[in-house]
């Protein structure tokens, strides 16, 4: 038990860290346009990381406990994978290089597990259950190069509808019309209504279905569309100074979007490696599943039953990362905010805008993605619509670098540690 408190101790360190270290993600476009100051930033930030916790699931969670058979390890590899993730972090925090904690993890946890049991104890792939989606480390893996490939189309063609749109032409007025009207139905399709929730938060069938979790999410990506489109019929009307001047005040929209997004991706990771120690002390210590404590009474989903979370982990989780984002992450904030390209408030709203959509997006397939690598994507997409030479490729193939480095080291580093555990425990 004392081991097993050790780790969620060190998760929550770990969850910690990453709130600085990823505070850049949704604060460098702000305060590289000075639309507030990096104290009000990280506020700003740090609030909306917590507020996460009402609006997702823990489908993300789920999917990093199972990153290696919990049936198959001990406490020492969930141990070792934790310490590799935050002496990769403070490591790459301290170089100002902006890569994944999300990743990070996910190497530490696999590397610690294949030098426990080898390679066949990592979930490498698993095929969808029922046309859903496939998962596994393999998954993620792919989501290197897709989570920022996403985040650079996605804010690619954002700022191609920003551009035309203020121009003075019917058109852009008929497709951002159009957009808002496939919004409403794909939201509406998307929703989960009164008979389908399995804990209803309200009597209220209205108020249940308005609060529920998954219909949030969908609300807000309507809301953003919504607000960039409202924006889009009045901007050829406006003047460069009160076009301006709404722009700044959409970043708050998109910064506050993004860090949603960043908060549910980033603290359920930490969610799932608790999840995966619990499961693997009930298995390798001999205690029954009903003679646990309340507060460390987890199970993990297992087909179709669903699983159970004591409210004091995601509370913790969500806690610890938003206290990070106070902190700050300041070194890496010069990197996102001006060595990739040159921001405005038209490149920030269309760069936050996107990775906050890319992060909903994959929170609701379940795939832990790097916040970081989506960012980056999007600011390189913006970047892309003024002229390719607009973004600083030099800088850009370091990140791809740290980002391609990032789970084999922590994997190879974890297994050291690991090693190295076995001796004393």
């Amino acid at each position: 038990m004392t081991l097993l408190i050790i780790i969620i101790l060190l998760a929550l360190i770990f969850d910690y860290i990453n709130g600085f270290h990823d505070a850049a993600n949704a604060i460098a476009t702000v305060v590289a346009t000075k639309v507030l100051t990096p104290f009000q930033a990280v506020v700003w930030a740090a609030f909306f990381n917590f507020l996460a916790y009402w609006v997702f699931g823990f489908g993300v969670a789920d999917t990093v406990a199972k990153t290696a058979n919990t049936m198959d390890i001990n406490l020492v590899v969930i141990l070792a994978g934790v310490i590799a993730a935050i002496i990769w972090n403070l490591f790459t925090w301290w170089q100002g290089i902006p890569s994944s904690s999300s990743h990070t993890l996910i190497g530490g946890f696999a590397g610690a597990a294949i030098a426990h049991a080898g390679f066949s104890v990592v979930n490498w792939y698993s095929a969808g259950k029922d046309g859903g989606l496939p998962s596994g480390v393999l998954i993620i893996i792919a989501f290197i190069v897709l989570a920022p490939l996403l985040g650079a189309l996605a804010s690619y063609l954002i700022s191609i509808w920003l551009l035309n749109a203020s121009r003075k032409s019917i058109y852009p007025k008929i497709f951002t019309l159009s957009l808002m009207a496939f919004t409403i139905w794909f939201v509406e399709s998307q929703m989960v209504y009164y008979d389908e929730i399995k804990k209803p938060r309200f009597e209220s069938q209205f108020w249940s279905v308005a609060f529920e979790s998954h219909n949030i999410k969908w609300f807000l990506v309507a809301f953003i569309i919504f607000s960039i489109s409202l924006f889009c019929m009045v901007f050829s009307s406006l003047s460069n100074h009160k076009a301006e001047t709404l722009l700044k005040r959409m970043q708050l929209l998109s910064s506050a979007a993004f860090s949603l997004g960043h908060g549910g991706n980033d603290s359920q990771k930490v969610m799932g490696i608790i999840a995966a120690a619990v499961a693997v002390y009930i298995n390798t210590s001999g205690v029954s599943q009903e003679s646990m404590p309340d507060w460390l009474d987890v199970i993990l989903p297992n087909g179709d039953a669903a699983g159970h979370m004591p409210e004091w982990i995601p509370l913790a989780c969500y806690s610890a990362i938003a206290a990070g984002t106070l902190s700050g992450g300041w070194k890496i904030v010069k990197t996102m905010g001006s060595k990739i390209t040159k921001v405005t408030s038209f490149e920030g709203v269309a760069a936050e805008t996107a990775g906050a959509l890319t992060l909903y997006l994959t929170e609701h397939l379940k795939i832990p993605v790097s916040t970081t690598h989506t960012i980056t994507g999007s600011i390189i997409g913006v970047g892309l619509t003024k002229r390719v030479s607009a973004v600083r490729w030099g800088v850009t193939v370091s990140l791809v670098w740290a980002w391609v480095l990032t789970i084999p080291i922590s994997a190879i580093l974890a297994a050291i540690i690991y090693f190295i555990l076995s001796f004393f425990i």
